[in-house]
């Protein structure tokens, strides 16, 4: 699929939690293949609900929350956001 999605030479690519499912072996290859695509120019919008995956591979996150945007930034940044912690771990009872 994101072969498919490069015959068009696009400016940006979403993909939609592409490995949910993957094993983890295939999901490796997936990354470092995404990770290869990057450095060559290309530019990906990652829908994903696996935070450590975001966390240890995007440069740029947009956390939502009810249907906004509750903040963006670095990883470090959105994962020390007090609004971020609140929304999805609960707060000081973590």
């Amino acid at each position: 699929e994101i072969a498919r999605a490069l015959l068009t030479d696009p400016d940006i690519v979403l993909l939609d939690e592409p490995l949910a499912g993957v094993n983890p072996t295939l999901e490796q290859k997936i990354l470092s293949r995404i990770e290869d695509l990057v450095e060559d120019g290309y530019s990906f919008l990652l829908i994903e609900h696996d935070i450590d995956l975001i966390m240890d591979n995007c440069e740029r996150v947009v956390v939502m929350h009810q249907g906004g945007v509750l903040t963006t930034g670095s990883p470090d940044d959105v994962k020390s956001d007090e609004r971020v912690i609140e929304a999805y771990l609960g707060g000081d009872d973590v």
